[in-house]
């Protein structure tokens, strides 16, 4: 809660697939807040009071991730909304002459995102949509402690540049 209250004020690309994780967390828990608080939350060197915050924050989610059909797969509408923004603000960039090194960006970026599309991302959804996820995917195997090939790094290096640029650029 804490961590994505600062993110979505800093880096809104970085808070995105912070509770991307979030949602993943609460999962792995089987959305008991019994069990994540005990098992998760008192991890933390939260006080009382933060720890009641935190238990409500994460309590609100699996409200909403159950109210929207989202416990094994998806997101919460709210995090969907923020990454149709992004996908809003990442075209207002493409279209804005007066970025071109945002264009530039996607264009490094686009092979990759194509070839992802072509191994199965989701065509639906656009190209920002695609590239946090691949992130997002490459960022679980390093948790997990499992090996990204340099290959995977490099191939990713232009997405995460124009992620970066999107957050940097990017006007709630």
């Amino acid at each position: 809660m804490f961590i994505a209250q600062k993110l979505k004020a800093s880096n809104i690309v970085a808070y995105v697939l912070y509770m991307m994780q979030v949602e993943d967390t609460i999962r792995a828990y089987d959305l008991d807040a019994d069990r994540l608080e005990s098992e998760y939350l008192t991890r933390f060197d939260y006080d009382d009071e933060q720890l009641a915050q935190a238990r409500e924050w994460y309590e609100g989610l699996i409200d909403m991730m159950q109210m929207e059909m989202c416990q094994k797969t998806g997101h919460v509408q709210a995090l969907t909304n923020v990454i149709s923004d992004l996908e809003d603000a990442h075209q207002a960039l493409l279209d804005d002459s007066q970025k071109p090194f945002y264009q530039a960006a996607y264009g490094a970026a686009l092979p990759v995102l194509g070839e992802l599309r072509s191994k199965g991302m989701d065509e639906e959804v656009g190209d920002v949509a695609n590239a946090l996820d691949a992130v997002y995917g490459v960022t679980l195997l390093k948790m997990q402690g499992k090996p990204v090939s340099t290959e995977t790094s490099a191939a990713l290096a232009p997405v995460i540049r124009m992620l970066e640029l999107l957050s940097e650029n990017y006007e709630s």
